[in-house]
């Protein structure tokens, strides 16, 4: 497989309703869509994830942009691979970046599907021709807006709901939503937004019976997630505190949580995914596949890395109507009750609308060989 044309398209989408984490408010998805194509014609799409800032990550957008334009896909068009695990090897010399090394592997594998007549979630070797698809809330106002937001998803076929909180936004909020609804699967995003010395108040929520607490600590952090989920019953999720396998590797040893949250572009792609869960299967760690608020292409990644037999609680994963009123790729995904259908068709699964790529671009530029 050789790369002869690589092509970046900075893209601003606009949000339905803004997005508030721990971190912030999100009015707009910024991110950058990378296409490559091969000898043989065919195109294939990744996504660099990156925020504009680095709150999430010490990645932001206009950093990946520089890095794959002057660095990465310079070498890229150098070198032919055979396998999209290839690009893992060719790339290794650089140190972290996993969002901007994600958008290379995941297009190569949308490249290497297509070249082997194989569907995304086949050429990985997924297993399943549905996932259960979860939704995330941000923090609301208050706590009976929550419980109206939460119901309304519930009725709308998704069977676990992740609540977003932070101090002040959280005992009671959860509180009210576990008594409105007591059978439902609840589970708490805390973002890295507390300390180990508010275990008081960490351990109360045992009370509500979550699901799991995803990365309440530091988000470099895993001794103090041992330290704390020594003392709590509820399964300890990470998010931010895993990066690559030996991250992976750490927590297991540690004890630092029993769950991890695996976003393809935070991890590297699709084939450190892959590595990642064969990982934790192997040491009794569950799986889920979470969000980066991604257009088409980056949903497709994350539905068929969901596929994996690892990947066995519900994903972030929602319809795209819930983010955008318009996506970049069509078939637009949406629920089937609580699950999400796997596309069958060759390679990405999804085409890529270039009348709407067009229309959300502010930049682009293209490397060639």
């Amino acid at each position: 497989m050789q790369i002869v044309q690589a092509t970046l398209y900075r893209l601003s989408l606009p949000l339905k309703h803004p997005f508030t984490t721990s971190f912030g408010q999100l009015g707009a998805k910024q991110c950058l869509i990378l296409e490559l194509v091969d000898e043989l014609g065919h195109h294939g799409f990744g996504e660099g994830a990156a925020f504009e800032v680095p709150f999430y990550t010490p990645e932001f957008l206009d950093g990946d942009w520089a890095l794959l334009e002057r660095q990465l896909l310079p070498r890229l068009l150098k070198t032919p691979l055979a396998h999209p695990d290839d690009g893992d090897a060719l790339f290794s010399y650089v140190h972290h970046n996993e969002m901007a090394r994600a958008a290379i592997n995941c297009a190569l594998w949308d490249l290497f599907a297509q070249r082997t007549g194989q569907s995304l979630a086949q050429a990985i070797g997924g297993t399943k021709t549905q996932v259960e698809a979860g939704v995330s809330i941000g923090i609301q106002p208050s706590p009976a807006e929550l419980v109206t937001k939460v119901g309304d998803y519930l009725a709308a076929g998704y069977r676990r709901i992740k609540m977003k909180i932070q101090p002040g936004h959280d005992y009671d909020y959860l509180r009210a939503v576990r008594e409105a609804y007591p059978n439902a699967m609840l589970m708490a995003d805390a973002n890295s937004a507390y300390r180990l010395s508010d275990l008081p108040l960490l351990k109360r929520l045992d009370d509500l019976h979550l699901t799991m607490i995803e990365q309440p600590l530091g988000a470099d952090d895993l001794v103090e997630h041992a330290a704390l989920q020594a003392e709590l019953a509820t399964a300890l999720c990470l998010d931010e505190s895993i990066n690559s396998l030996a991250d992976a590797a750490t927590m297991a040893k540690l004890g630092s949580g029993r769950i991890i949250n695996v976003k393809v572009a935070r991890v590297g792609g699709l084939s450190a995914a892959k590595r990642i869960q064969d990982f934790a299967s192997q040491h009794g760690l569950e799986c889920w596949c979470g969000g980066m608020l991604a257009t088409g292409i980056g949903r497709a990644f994350d539905l068929a890395v969901a596929t994996l037999p690892g990947f066995t609680l519900p994903n972030d994963i929602s319809a795209a109507a819930r983010y955008f009123d318009q996506d970049i790729t069509t078939p637009p995904v949406t629920l089937n009750g609580a699950m999400i259908d796997v596309p069958t068709q060759v390679g990405l699964g999804f085409e890529v609308n270039q009348a709407a790529l067009a229309k959300f671009t502010t930049q682009t530029v293209q490397v060639n060989r």
